[in-house]
């Protein structure tokens, strides 16, 4: 018992000495980063297309996820309260939930899937192939020109994107309760107006705006990071998905908690 004890404690050790000079890189370039965005020039050109790249092109998935989420939740929560005859409040759970928690985190999700591993694979392949030194060496701090407009472009986007997703659930939910299974229409906005408020909206987009700034420093962090040619490329477009996922999930918690101090 102690030997295991003792080497569980070793381990424990180990794992705390690796992370640990990766934890610090990754906190020097977030802060860095953060100077670089307030030193001129303003690279308005490639922050429009960032922004571009990850909402207008992520529109689609972000549709496709959110109407049949919305419509999936509605059914699912219509067929528990039908049992207790309170089939009335579909409309208002189901608004509750996509504001507060489904639009934000599933659309996280998604755009660490897509724009989080396209950072990375782009950030990578020029760092591998030497681009990012050839900008250093005609004077351009590779941080401002490559990770600021991704970042900033990021933190924008979200809560466009975050608002997409909550009206087309919304409306996926309007149509699977009312038209499908028979929810009297005009209860199902009476119940939407006494339930719903506008502190759910902007807890929702202040998710999303956070977990599009942790995504997005992930994402290029990890493209910065990459060594070893495309093998490194794989990895750190990888870490860039599974990271941006995970930190999605786990801040959830913690701003859901802390928002429901501050905004009651």
């Amino acid at each position: 018992m102690i030997k295991l004890l003792k080497s569980s404690i070793e381990w424990l050790g180990r794992w705390v000495m690796s992370i640990t000079p990766a934890l610090g890189r990754f906190t020097l370039y977030a802060i860095s980063n953060f100077q670089w965005f307030f030193r001129p020039p303003v690279r308005k050109r490639l922050f429009f297309e960032q922004m571009v790249f990850m909402g207008n092109k992520s529109l689609f998935i972000v549709f496709l996820t959110s109407s049949f989420s919305g419509a999936v939740f509605a059914y699912q929560i219509y067929l528990g309260f039908t049992a207790f005859s309170v089939d009335s409040f579909v409309g208002p759970i189901v608004a509750i939930a996509v504001v507060k928690e489904l639009a934000p985190v599933f659309t996280g999700l998604v755009v660490a899937g897509r724009c989080g591993a396209a950072m990375a694979a782009q950030i990578g392949s020029m760092k591998v192939t030497e681009q990012i030194d050839a900008l250093e060496v005609m004077g351009v701090n590779s941080i401002q020109y490559l990770g600021v407009p991704r970042v900033f472009a990021t933190v924008v986007t979200m809560p466009m994107l975050t608002g997409v997703f909550m009206l087309v659930a919304n409306a996926g939910s309007w149509l699977v309760g009312v038209k499908l299974l028979g929810i009297d229409e005009a209860i199902y906005f009476a119940k939407l107006g006494d339930f719903m408020n506008l502190n759910m909206l902007v807890e929702g987009l202040i998710k999303a705006a956070v977990f599009g700034y942790l995504i997005s420093i992930i994402g290029t962090y990890q493209g910065f990071a990459v060594k070893g040619g495309a093998e490194g490329v794989g990895k750190g477009t990888n870490m860039a998905v599974v990271w941006g996922m995970i930190i999605v999930l786990i801040m959830d918690f913690f701003l859901t908690a802390i928002l429901a101090k501050v905004l009651g």
